[in-house]
């Protein structure tokens, strides 16, 4: 479980406090809004995971400068990680719902070259990178199963990979990793002749 970790607000208490409250909670996980470093520095040591992010302001910089990426990782991640547990980076916030076509367009690079800063600082993999996006991107909103992506939006999504991947033994193609698991969890009860097991998942 995760919270938002907001800084828009009158008389907030220190980070150091509000990590202490966090620490008597079973939340495990925290999303910035940016990367201010003396929250990142008062959940040190917490195993908490940190959710940090790029201003959008940051966006064109990412975007057209490989060392720009670079030197945002040296940064706010670097001097912080491993000791405080950053596990995703941000990039941008709910950019598409900005109205800045020269913004969006700038996205997608941006979110190529902060993945390849991170390789080139020996955190591949270590650290995930996305971006946020408003639920506004979708058309329609009932039945769930009738949602589509805006058209309006639909060329600047075409643009992130998800080639999926495959099963040998089953061929099926597998688009994200919560159907894998899904279908992990029932060949494995199938493996142990519990075959028609019923799975909630929560």
């Amino acid at each position: 479980m995760g919270i938002n970790y907001g800084q828009v607000a009158d008389k907030l208490p220190p980070p150091s406090s509000t990590t202490k409250l966090l620490q008597s909670t079973s939340i495990q996980k925290v999303r910035l809004y940016g990367s201010d470093p003396a929250i990142i520095k008062a959940l040190a040591n917490t195993g908490i995971g940190i959710v940090t992010g790029t201003a959008n302001g940051d966006i064109p910089g990412l975007a057209s400068d490989p060392n720009f990426a670079k030197s945002w990782i040296n940064t706010n991640v670097l001097p912080f990680f491993p000791a405080s547990n950053i596990i995703l980076i941000t990039v941008g916030n709910k950019v598409m719902n900005s109205n800045d076509q020269n913004l969006m367009n700038k996205l997608l690079p941006a979110r190529q070259n902060v993945p390849n800063a991170l390789n080139d600082a020996s955190l591949g993999g270590k650290i995930k990178v996305s971006t946020v996006h408003s639920m506004g991107l979708l058309k329609q909103s009932e039945p769930p199963s009738s949602r589509s992506i805006d058209q309006s939006y639909g060329d600047l999504m075409k643009g992130l990979p998800n080639a999926g991947r495959m099963d040998g033994n089953t061929k099926i193609k597998y688009m994200n990793m919560f159907d894998a698991q899904v279908d992990a969890v029932y060949s494995a009860l199938n493996s142990m002749g519990f075959k028609n097991v019923e799975m909630t998942t929560t």
